[in-house]
């Protein structure tokens, strides 16, 4: 990992947005840039302003950068990400994280868009993420150990923190939104699974597979921060007798599923501003 290339992006984003003081960040996955319009948006930054991150490379991702509040929680929104199959390295993965832990960011919460492995998981549902299994064959840690990124062991026992599942848990009920749970398979993309590889997470525990998501958690769990995921299920995985995917499919499946995402990240927020020993305050 180029630290400096983490350090110039983090100190432009402080720059573009210098009475940040945010102790929650969220990441909007594909097709969800819509999802946190419940936050009051004092600025914006675009991605394609920040060296190192760059535009963003992939339909339903908005690359933007938005400083806003709700309940009284300061919050840095990353509207879209970059991935690890677009080739560029992992810096411009880490850059979101790295920010928003020299930000002093208590909590992130993860969204993606992901394939159903479960029988129980289709179009529209949601699922709380409750661990994930890495199966992108890399690790952004790897590389000589600087400090600024935690241990070089960091503990992974605990990646979706507990506390954060309870609250988001009592959001969605008081929401009246379903939320499953479930492990996430990270795989690199960028093709589809194949129905062996569904089958093969399947047996590996798996309830989702998607893109992203597990590197930035273990940035993030790693630099001490508090992690939240939340997949939005786009489609079945493959399957035998399915047929194809396509990735404007899942994005139009996935913007369908704004309204409830968007209910459940507001009453999660809430949750967290009626009980901050979560972030840390009192």
């Amino acid at each position: 990992m180029d630290m400096a290339i983490l350090t110039a992006a983090a100190e432009a984003i402080r720059n573009a947005m210098p009475d940040a003081r945010p102790v929650c960040g969220l990441v909007l996955g594909s097709g969800l840039s819509d999802a946190a319009g419940f936050v009051e948006v004092r600025g914006t930054v675009s991605f394609a302003d920040i060296p190192g991150l760059g535009a963003a490379g992939v339909k339903g991702h908005a690359g933007e950068i938005a400083l806003g509040s709700f309940a009284g929680l300061e919050t840095i929104v990353f509207a879209g990400r970059r991935h690890w199959y677009e080739g560029e390295g992992w810096e411009p993965i880490a850059i979101p994280i790295f920010a928003m832990n020299v930000l002093n960011v208590r909590m992130v919460t993860l969204t993606n868009a992901a394939g159903g492995v479960a029988p129980t998981l289709g179009p529209g549902d949601l699922m709380m993420i409750t661990d994930h299994i890495n199966m992108m064959s890399a690790n952004p840690l790897i590389g000589p150990h600087d400090p600024r990124l935690g241990p070089r062991f960091p503990d992974q026992s605990d990646v979706y923190d507990k506390q954060l599942r309870q609250q988001l848990a009592d959001a969605a009920v008081n929401a009246g939104v379903e939320l499953h749970e479930g492990v996430y398979a990270g795989a690199s993309g960028p093709t589809y699974e194949t129905p062996a590889e569904v089958s093969a997470y399947s047996s590996l525990g798996a309830s989702a597979v998607g893109m992203s998501t597990v590197p930035e958690a273990m940035l993030a769990t790693s630099m001490g921060m508090r992690v939240a995921g939340i997949s939005c299920i786009a489609n079945k995985a493959m399957s035998p007798d399915a047929q194809g995917i396509s990735h404007d499919e899942v994005v139009a499946a996935i913007r369908a599923a704004i309204p409830q995402i968007s209910s459940l990240l507001q009453g999660f927020w809430e949750q967290m501003a009626t009980d901050q020993s979560v972030i840390g305050s009192s």
